[in-house]
């Protein structure tokens, strides 16, 4: 079972899973980077390119989602750097460090709440993040292109992608995707029908939507709302 809701930090989520007896849901590319706790363990998951599925056996999962390229500046890591990546976090920062980190979430009542308050306290010592990533979500997710994108914050084709290697692991075309599929998602899980959904989520038709989610999320899109 999945649980989420609004973290204290702006933009971010706070979510747990419990295991499954029906097996482990596909993790869905969303922009987003994760901190990550289960089994005693800490983690960071980067942004992915296509669905993960949790390898081993069922666990308990807590997580913080960050807003879409936000989390690079409170991790101290470039988002490419860990893309399509689960990462311990004792690869990124001080293992004493995490080590305290550790013990004070396995010893939480409620492991979620406590990475959520690990998340503030790291975002209070870097402070505000760069607003461009923000910006950049906002300009293609009212559907411009990315040329539309470049020329409305009023920067080059060139550094705009290499702004988003960093923030988001990616390049705006493949951000675009995502967004798009994400759209896509909520619409159809709210009863739209397919062909519809496909042009108000931006689609050229179905057809074009069907292979876009084939390709990000690996299977059609019937599948994925029939597994919730």
């Amino acid at each position: 079972m999945y649980q989420e809701r609004p973290s204290r930090l702006p933009g971010a989520v706070v979510w747990r899973s419990i295991p499954d007896p029906s097996g482990a849901r596909p993790v869905l590319p969303d922009g987003c980077m994760d901190l990550l706790w289960s089994e005693g363990r800490l983690l960071v998951a980067g942004a992915d390119t296509r669905a993960h599925v949790p390898p081993g056996p069922p666990a308990l999962w807590a997580g913080v989602r960050f807003f879409p390229g936000t989390a690079p500046a409170y991790l101290g890591v470039p988002a490419h750097e860990l893309r399509d990546q689960r990462v311990d976090l004792a690869d990124l920062w001080p293992a004493a460090t995490v080590r305290r980190l550790r013990d004070r979430l396995g010893a939480a009542d409620d492991p979620a709440a406590a990475l959520e308050a690990v998340a503030l306290e790291r975002a209070a010592g870097t402070g505000p993040p760069d607003p461009l990533p923000a910006r950049v979500v906002t300009a293609l997710e009212s559907g411009l292109s990315v040329a539309a994108t470049a020329d409305a914050l009023g920067i080059g084709a060139r550094r705009l992608h290499r702004r988003c290697l960093t923030a988001f692991g990616y390049g705006p075309k493949t951000l675009a995707r995502i967004l798009r599929l994400r759209r896509a998602l909520g619409l159809a899980r709210r009863g739209v029908p397919f062909a519809e959904t496909a042009a108000r989520a931006g689609f050229a038709d179905q057809a074009h939507m069907s292979r876009e989610v084939r390709a990000l999320a690996g299977m059609p899109l019937s599948d994925l709302l029939a597994r919730g």
